[in-house]
């Protein structure tokens, strides 16, 4: 048998453009700068700016520009690569206004080493980072996927329909929490958020017969008082919400895709602010994006004779999955006449009940496509109805 042989590849391959290519390995106390000056060479160098200082990182690019000058008499761009991360896209939208070229990238989407065992550090790291931005530059495909940057107004809309669901979820604990000190005494019929909740509280009695513990009722008092809280808030949000969608469904300037939204039976202000805020502002070249976006495409493993669907990816934005999914349901319940709502029933008779969990996925990518035309082409759904003028 021939021994393998291994051929050790340039890191900078000969159709690189000029320019300095810099990754950054990002925590709160250090920013790990790696640099590449393809005008220099291949090898890379490594600088440390302190943590959330903008002007210091600034002034290191400066360094490195200066320095590429000094030794080949020309100018050339700073190229900047990030991971999408905790630090969110304000370092981006600062580079990007000192007229620097600067891209995001999903960290999932960077190939690493599959052995069981691989070493990670930031030093390592930033070095793949710069590779890859190397490669994107030279046109690889599928070498990394560049997040689509939101400006900060469409970052801002997210932030109304995200509060909403933290504080509903929020709820849901307390008041699951109340519900079950309150079996455990034998007290199965008490709902937490009835307008009578308090006046119940007093007139409870165990399974035994005993009136409430003292430290139990001044628990189930503070319960209900975040309850109530959150109640408020809950409240507040949803106004802000819809003064929002109304003013978006009467101000000519506002979106259209969300009036277009609000106008289809079974799509509500909660359903038309969520998807546009999470996914339908985006633009999309094809059905296919719309869906990876959202991580309903499929991912095949085929192999050999090996053939099979390992279910959707879960790679895109969880919170549209999760909208996508809701909103199949409630699709099924107003729009049963729709040609969407016919397929569903027709595949899950073919192939049975057990089928209805896997159909429903299939049906939330079908739908979520097909909102996508209706509100960038006009598209209406086959079968759907509009709500009444």
């Amino acid at each position: 048998m021939q021994p393998t042989s291994f051929i050790s590849t340039p890191a900078v391959a000969p159709s690189a453009p000029l320019a300095i290519f810099v990754s950054l390995e990002l925590s709160r106390s250090t920013w790990l700068v790696t640099a590449l000056s393809t005008p220099l060479g291949s090898r890379m160098s490594r600088h440390q700016v302190r943590g959330g200082d903008m002007p210091g990182l600034l002034a290191r690019f400066a360094d490195l520009q200066r320095e590429v000058e000094r030794r080949t008499g020309r100018t050339v761009p700073m190229i900047v690569i990030q991971e999408a991360g905790l630090d969110g896209f304000w370092i981006h939208r600062a580079l990007v206004a000192q007229g620097i070229e600067s891209h995001v990238v999903d960290p999932a989407s960077i190939a690493v080493s599959r052995r069981h065992r691989r070493a990670k550090t930031d030093r390592i790291d930033g070095e793949a980072l710069v590779r890859t931005l190397l490669a994107w530059k030279r046109g690889e495909p599928r070498v990394c996927s560049m997040v689509c940057v939101p400006n900060p107004e469409e970052e801002d809309r997210r932030h109304l329909c995200r509060e909403l669901k933290t504080l509903v979820g929020e709820r849901i604990r307390h008041v699951n929490r109340l519900k079950g000190l309150f079996f455990a005494q034998g007290i199965g019929d008490y709902e937490p958020r009835n307008k009578d909740r308090r006046e119940r509280l007093e007139e409870l009695r165990s399974g035994d017969g005993r009136s409430l513990p003292h430290h139990l009722k001044a628990l189930a008092l503070r319960e209900l008082e975040i309850i109530e809280l959150l109640n408020r808030q809950i409240d507040a949000v949803k106004a802000e919400r819809d003064a929002l969608l109304d003013e978006a469904c009467t101000d000519d300037a506002a979106p259209a895709p969300v009036r277009m939204l609000l106008d289809l039976k079974g799509i509500g202000p909660g359903f038309a602010g969520a998807l546009w805020s999470e996914g339908l502002f985006r633009q999309f070249e094809n059905r296919r994006q719309v869906a990876a976006y959202a991580g309903l495409a499929p991912t095949p493993w085929k192999s050999g004779t090996i053939n099979h669907e390992q279910g959707v990816s879960k790679a895109g934005n969880p919170r549209l999955r999760t909208i996508a999914v809701e909103m199949a349901w409630l699709w099924l319940r107003y729009q049963p006449q729709s040609a969407l709502a016919l397929w569903y029933h027709d595949r899950v008779r073919r192939l049975g009940s057990r089928a209805k969990k896997v159909t429903i996925v299939a049906l939330a990518r079908k739908l979520l496509v097909a909102l996508w035309k209706y509100v960038t082409s006009g598209v209406v759904i086959d079968g759907a109805t509009m709500k009444a003028a």
